[in-house]
């Protein structure tokens, strides 16, 4: 029999009431001398029990101040069996896990499909909103009538449901997307095969996976395994609302413990981890954290020369080394850097959880210390620099990230790349971080909306201005320079080695109205208005109309704009437009055309007048939502005030028209006539129509073939329905050409019983 040894606490401290005595006097013998066997069984029915259900007011013993004492022939329930992937079964109707297999090889299915087949990691990586499949072991053939199943993910330091950093995955009959569940799509004896499908908004990060299952004999968890973890990244790719519209990026090579080390980054900087889930949360928390100032993260800065106690940033030939020290080190920065490091750094992190992210070079790039969004230098009476006042510079150069994602916190028009920057240099909101930046907010002085556009907006575009200080201690104006920062801002171009020019996505060419623009708009923000002159009047409104449900889909775009003269004078407006498509996320994609408009608007007029898109304009530019944006900028002459707005409109598509034929009874055939007008003056090539609805039809997927320039056509479907009552019946068209067609019908199932 063998033998265990195993350390009892102190009887009197077990039971309910531990230290209460009646007073009757001492204990008898009999009580005194109860067998080791008596003690034990207490240990095990009590101690043990209350182990589990509060730990803290009943720790595990200490063998420092228990006795030893020797156990034979008795189970310890919570002993570990020494194996990890595979259990014996406790008995014959408990459902028990036996192993389970995440199929996490890099050549596997998981791995591709989720473009982490790169990662040089044995880990189980995915990305979240994308479906993922694993096998799990039971001890029994699993029955979907009696048994239950559901999947435990837990990450954080403090996991809760409410947070969506403790998800329980329920097992359910049909996958919807979009949300947490799991559905069995095969089942081989004792195994069953799993496909996951993860939250679109889920938190990235390491999730402890753990199975909890509900049979005959009761709740049985499985017993967590570190090789069965998964790691969840952001997902460039997911498609639906959640999609960030990139195109262009792949799948990056990382080496083995480089991921490791980016989560390590994110857990040292003390964030909740029900914050990870928001790509703009962690941009901030990675750009703070790149830094060590104020919170001991990843690079020590140093410009002075000395770099005797570290490594000279000129060094380091890439991120790997600089991320694994900092971990190994368990969060020591490393020293040193400077900006081509801090930003180098930052995008190999940002690539690596699944932020698209590219590293930029700004020549002549300004530092703005006090938010004027100028460039100031100060002189005395005598045009002597004025040192201590002069703390704004201009770097020859400076580099930072831009990073891609979508921006719901913001008006539509200002996703896609944003400007984030590591490199200590100025607060927000009480830490040295910056972005992201919206670079359409950047390129229209709109220095208002967050996070850090005046900033990024000084480094590229502001003013250089001298101020000369009077006699009487104020400053005035004495000269400008409107052309010195800014300069062949750049990255690396897709593919090569070559330098790509970026300078038109932070600037409107410099000189041009809309850069006067946008600089004086900005600086109207900033902390030295005055180093613009205001307009004399602001009597001039403008607005964007439509009319109706707007314009379709093959037509031209028509729309109205109203200038409105409040003033009793005349007024002369030179009107920039620019209309752009858009990804229906507020992602800019690419400009459509760009006009210039003088118009006259006389005393107390209001001057309408038509803008019109032609589809020759649109006509190879759109994509799938068919959304545009009009941007509005202007000038008074008279008074020089600055006109701006911006409207949203989308093209609309046609609808197909689905008629039934015949009467809806379950079990009879039926059919359905589906008709459509090709809207465009062009052929569709190489149409598909999809038709399905639920107690209908299972999907089916229709190859018609060409449909010609306004042609109309229609199709006639076959089926039995399956189920009675209301039933939608779905279809959809789609081709090169036109896409988001859709139709629907309410169909009305009578039982076959009822119909006869």
């Amino acid at each position: 029999m063998p033998v265990e040894t195993r350390s009892i606490r102190d009887r009197s401290a077990v039971g309910r009431f531990p230290s209460v005595t009646l007073g009757f006097g001492d204990d008898t013998e009999d009580e005194n001398e109860k067998t080791e066997e008596d003690d034990v069984k207490k240990e095990n029915a009590c101690c043990r029990w209350l182990r589990k259900v509060c730990p803290c007011c009943c720790p595990q013993p200490n063998d420092s101040d228990l006795t030893d004492t020797v156990v034979t022939g008795i189970d310890d329930p919570d002993k570990d069996d020494g194996t990890n992937d595979e259990k014996p079964g406790t008995g014959d109707n408990e459902l028990d896990v036996q192993s389970i297999d995440l199929m996490k090889s890099k050549s596997g299915v998981n791995r591709m499909e989720h473009h982490t087949n790169l990662y040089q990691s044995d880990n189980f990586i995915i990305r979240r909103g994308q479906n993922f499949q694993m096998w799990i072991t039971l001890s029994r053939p699993f029955d979907p009538s009696t048994d239950e199943l559901h999947l435990d993910l837990k990450t954080g330091s403090l996991p809760a449901v409410s947070k969506g950093t403790h998800v329980i995955v329920p097992l359910v009959q049909e996958l919807q997307g979009d949300r947490w569940e799991a559905a069995v799509v095969k089942q081989d004896d004792k195994r069953i095969k799993l496909s996951v499908n993860s939250l679109p908004t889920a938190v990235i990060g390491r999730y402890q996976l753990t199975v909890e299952t509900n049979g005959a004999n009761g709740q049985v968890v499985s017993t967590h395994d570190p090789a069965n973890d998964i790691y969840m990244l952001f997902n460039p790719w997911c498609e639906g609302k959640h999609a960030w519209a990139v195109s262009g990026f792949s799948g990056l090579l990382f080496d083995d413990g480089i991921l490791a080390a980016c989560l390590f980054v994110l857990e040292k900087s003390g964030t909740p981890a029900s914050g990870w889930g928001d790509p703009v949360s962690v941009v901030r928390i990675i750009s703070a954290m790149i830094n060590s100032p104020d919170d001991r993260g990843v690079l020590e800065g140093n410009w002075s020369g000395d770099y005797s106690l570290g490594t000279a940033p000129t060094m380091w030939s890439g991120s790997v080394e600089i991320l694994n020290e900092y971990q190994k080190n368990n969060g020591t920065p490393v020293k040193y850097g400077q900006c081509w490091v801090f930003a180098g750094v930052f995008t190999s992190v940002l690539r690596c959880l699944g932020i698209p992210g590219r590293t930029v070079t700004n020549f002549s790039s300004a530092h703005d210390t006090d938010v004027s969004l100028t460039t100031d230098v100060y002189l005395d009476e005598n045009l002597e620099p004025i040192e201590h006042l002069n703390a704004d510079s201009i770097w020859n150069f400076h580099v930072w990230s831009d990073c891609w994602m979508a921006r719901p916190d913001l008006p539509p028009g200002n996703g896609g790349w944003q400007a984030v920057d590591a490199t200590p240099q100025e607060t927000s909101q009480g830490s040295f971080r910056c972005g992201p930046a919206s670079l359409t907010a950047v390129r229209n002085g709109q220095v208002f909306l967050k996070h850090d556009c005046p900033f990024v907006f000084a480094e590229v575009n502001s003013d250089k201005i001298y101020w000369q200080r009077n006699v009487d201690g104020t400053f005035s104006q004495i000269y400008s320079e409107k052309k010195v920062v800014g300069h062949l801002i750049s990255t690396k171009a897709v593919g090569s080695d070559e330098r790509n020019d970026i300078t038109h996505l932070y600037k409107h060419p410099e000189g041009s109205a809309e850069e006067r623009i946008a600089v004086e708009t900005a600086c109207s923000y900033g902390s030295k208005a005055e180093a613009y002159s205001s307009p004399t009047a602001e009597d001039i409104s403008v607005e964007v109309l439509m009319d109706g449900e707007g314009p379709q889909m093959g037509g031209d775009a028509e729309l109205t704009i109203v200038l409105r003269n409040s003033s009793s004078e005349k007024r002369n407006v030179t009107l920039h437009s620019r209309v752009s498509v858009m990804y229906y996320t507020g992602v800019h994609k690419s400009m459509v055309r760009k006009d210039e408009t003088d118009v006259e608007v006389l005393p107390n007029e209001e001057k309408t007048f038509e803008w019109i898109l032609e589809y020759k304009d649109y006509k190879n530019q759109l994509i799938d939502q068919a959304a545009l944006m009009l941007t509005l900028l202007g000038r008074v002459k008279e008074t020089q005030q600055v006109l701006a707005t911006q409207f949203s409109f989308r093209l609309r598509t046609p609808n197909l028209i689905i008629k039934p034929i015949g009467k809806a009874v379950v079990g009879e055939k039926m059919a359905v006539e589906i008709s459509f007008t090709n809207p465009l003056p062009q052929v569709l090539k190489a149409v598909v129509f999809h038709v399905e609805g639920l107690g209908l039809l299972p999907a089916r997927k229709i190859s018609y073939g060409d449909i010609g320039s306004h042609a109309s056509v229609s199709l006639t479907e076959h089926f039995v329905p399956t189920l009675p009552g209301l039933r939608k019946l779905l279809a959809s068209l789609d081709c090169k050409q036109l896409t988001q067609v859709h139709g629907v019908s309410n169909i009305n199932v009578e039982d076959k019983s009822n119909a006869a």
